[in-house]
């Protein structure tokens, strides 16, 4: 679920979980026996992904047939989600974009954002690594773009979720590797999403090659901004919000 709406191989699902291969094969296939997850082949990879469908009619079953539909029983952020229908009509949001390192892919999107529609978004980057500093490649690139890059920094999320921190609107995670972690809480709930695209900094080759995959993330980062920016906040709830949100997360890798 945390990576939808990505196709995930079986060794990786196995890793984030913390499984044996054999452990992980028994229960992704009762999974998909249960129709819960899918599976389709990719040459020697089997991918799987979450059915939403599924999903919803197990929590569906769990809360109203189950449960009788108690709000009671819910935690209590869970409630507040549950009451929070009407459209996201907040004149400026706060978006947080997420990756392992904060050096290259969230620090594109958090300047992209910010330059492109800081009228009515405020942008922040992440990493969840405990150290670590910005790409050469990546500040080289945006100064080419005619960005301002004098804002950027490197920073973990423990800085967000202080007790003095923004309240985030929205949490993109932009990389599979933060995306497969331990979730975070965040204050607020915020609306989630994950844009998960290949890390440049670890693109091999040479020089030109390396560059140009540092341009490509650049691009599909840019086209996400588009999208993600001209939607119509004002006439979307939370239901139709996330999906548009998990859509453009499925836009390919393009160079700009």
């Amino acid at each position: 679920m945390r990576r939808y709406p990505d196709e995930v191989p079986a060794g990786e699902i196995s890793q984030a979980l913390d499984l044996k291969a054999s452990t992980a094969s028994v229960y992704l296939s009762a999974l998909t026996q249960a129709g819960l997850i899918s599976q389709r082949r990719n040459g020697t990879q089997i991918l799987y992904a979450v059915n939403l469908t599924a999903a919803q009619e197990v929590v569906s079953g769990l809360f109203v047939d189950c449960c009788r539909g108690r709000a009671d029983i819910c935690p209590p952020q869970l409630s507040d989600l549950l009451r929070s229908v009407s459209p996201m009509s907040d004149t400026k949001f706060n978006v947080l974009f997420v990756c392992t390192g904060n050096s290259a892919r969230s620090i594109f999107a958090e300047t992209i954002l910010r330059e492109m529609a800081g009228d009515r978004f405020v942008a922040y980057s992440a990493g969840t690594a405990h150290r670590s500093d910005l790409n050469p490649i990546a500040v080289e690139l945006l100064r080419a773009k005619g960005h301002d890059v004098s804002p950027l920094r490197s920073k973990n999320v423990a800085e967000f979720q202080a007790a003095d921190a923004p309240v985030m609107d929205f949490v993109f995670t932009v990389c599979d590797r933060a995306a497969n972690e331990e979730c975070p809480t965040w204050a607020g709930q915020p609306l989630s999403g994950h844009w998960g695209l290949p890390d440049p900094v670890k693109a091999q080759g040479t020089e030109a090659e390396r560059r140009l995959a540092f341009q490509q993330t650049y691009g599909a980062l840019r086209n996400r901004m588009l999208a993600f920016s001209s939607l119509p906040f004002d006439q979307l709830d939370r239901g139709s919000l996330q999906k548009h949100v998990d859509d453009i997360g499925k836009t390919p890798l393009e160079q700009d």
